[in-house]
C-alpha cells in the first residue's frame, strides 16, 4: 500500500524504470502501459489517504484505472503488486484483489492469479523478481518464492518455497535451478 507522496514517487519511478522510460510524461496518444500504471498507483495512494479531497481523487483515478484496464484487457486491482511492475503485452490478465505480489514482477498476457476456495485468504502470495510467462494460471493458497520463473501455460496450485527456480507444467513442478532469466547475476 502506498501511504505517502514519497512512496508514490518511488513506485512510479520504479514502474517507469522497468520499461526504460526516460521522458517525464506519457504521450497524449500511446504509452498505454505507463498511463495504466500511473492511474493504478495514484488510486492506491488516494485509497490510503483520509479526507474528502482524497475520496474524490480516488474516484477520478479509479475511473482512469478502469478505463485503461478495459482498453488493455487487464483486471489488476489496487494494492496487489509491489513497485516495478512490468506488464509485457496487451491482453487478458486477471488478478484477485486479495493476492499479494512482490516488487519487480514481470508478467505476460493470459495470466490468471486467483482464488481457489471460499476463503478470501485462499489466494497466492508471490515474492519479488518473479517472471510469469504467458498463459500461466496461479490459484489457491500458494506461496511462490522470490526470483522464480513460472513457465508459459503453467498451472500452479501448490507452493514453491525454493528461491530462484523455474516451475512449469500442468500441474506445475520444478524443472530447473535457474530462476528469473532477466535478473542480473
Amino acid at each position: 500500500m502506498i501511504n505517502s507522496k514519497a512512496e508514490l514517487r518511488r513506485y512510479l519511478s520504479l514502474d517507469k524504470k522497468v520499461y526504460g522510460i526516460t521522458k517525464s510524461r506519457p504521450a497524449l496518444f500511446g504509452d498505454w502501459h505507463w498511463k495504466f500504471l500511473i492511474a493504478l498507483r495514484r488510486e492506491e495512494y488516494h485509497f490510503a489517504q483520509k479526507g474528502r479531497v482524497h475520496r474524490l481523487m480516488k474516484r477520478f483515478w479509479a475511473m482512469l484505472h478502469a478505463h485503461y484496464g478495459v482498453k488493455l484487457g487487464w483486471d489488476i486491482p489496487i494494492n496487489t503488486f509491489g513497485p516495478g511492475l512490468k506488464i509485457n503485452h496487451y491482453g487478458l490478465i486477471v488478478v484477485n484483489g486479495n493476492a499479494r505480489i512482490g516488487a519487480f514482477c514481470d508478467i505476460h498476457q493470459g495470466v490468471n492469479i486467483g482464488q481457489n476456495g471460499l476463503s478470501q485468504n485462499d489466494v497466492p502470495v508471490i515474492g519479488d523478481n518473479v517472471w510469469i510467462g504467458p498463459g500461466a494460471k496461479i490459484f489457491g493458497k500458494v506461496k511462490i518464492a522470490s526470483r522464480c520463473a513460472i513457465g508459459a501455460n503453467a498451472v500452479v496450485n501448490r507452493s514453491f518455497d525454493e528461491e530462484g527456480i523455474t516451475i512449469a507444467g500442468i500441474p506445475a513442478k520444478k524443472v530447473s535451478d535457474n530462476g528469473n532469466p532477466y535478473l542480473k547475476s
